[in-house]
C-alpha cells in the first residue's frame, strides 16, 4: 500500500473536546477538519460508583463519536492535553476494527483548526 493511499487522521483532544482532521473521500488531497466532538462529562452524582460508571460510559461514547468521523483508519496521530490520548489509543487497540491502526501520540496545547491541520500534516511527512 503506498503512503498516498493510507487513510491518515489526526485528533486533538482533551477530556471534554476533540477535533478530528483527515483527508476526505479516497484519502487524497489536503487535510480538512472533519468535525468537532464534545464530551459533557458526568453530571453530579451522590454515588461514587454510579458516577464512575457514568464517566466510563460517556468516555466510551466520546471515543465512538470520534472514530465515527474517521471511518476506515490506517494511521492516526493523537495529540492534546492530559492522559485521554493514551486512553483513546487503548480504546482503538481493544476494538477489533481498529486493532491494526498505527497510532502515535504527542502533547500539544489547544490550537485553532488551521494550526491543527498544519501540525498533523507535519506528523505524517
Amino acid at each position: 500500500m503506498s503512503v498516498k493511499n493510507k487513510k491518515q487522521f489526526g485528533v486533538w483532544m482533551d477530556s471534554h473536546n476533540a477535533i478530528v482532521a483527515g483527508k476526505e473521500g479516497d484519502g487524497e488531497g489536503e487535510l480538512v477538519v472533519l468535525g468537532h466532538v464534545k464530551n459533557a462529562g458526568a453530571a453530579g452524582n451522590s454515588n461514587e460508583n454510579a458516577a464512575n460508571n457514568q464517566e466510563i460510559t460517556l468516555t466510551n461514547k466520546f471515543f465512538k463519536e470520534i472514530v465515527g468521523l474517521m471511518g476506515n483508519v490506517d494511521e492516526v496521530h493523537v495529540t492534546g492535553t492530559g492522559q485521554v490520548q493514551e486512553q483513546f489509543i487503548k480504546f482503538l487497540s481493544a476494538t477489533p476494527q481498529y486493532k491494526n491502526v498505527k497510532a502515535s501520540e504527542s502533547t500539544a496545547q489547544k490550537m485553532a483548526d488551521e494550526q491543527l491541520l498544519t501540525y498533523i500534516s507535519k506528523q505524517f511527512n
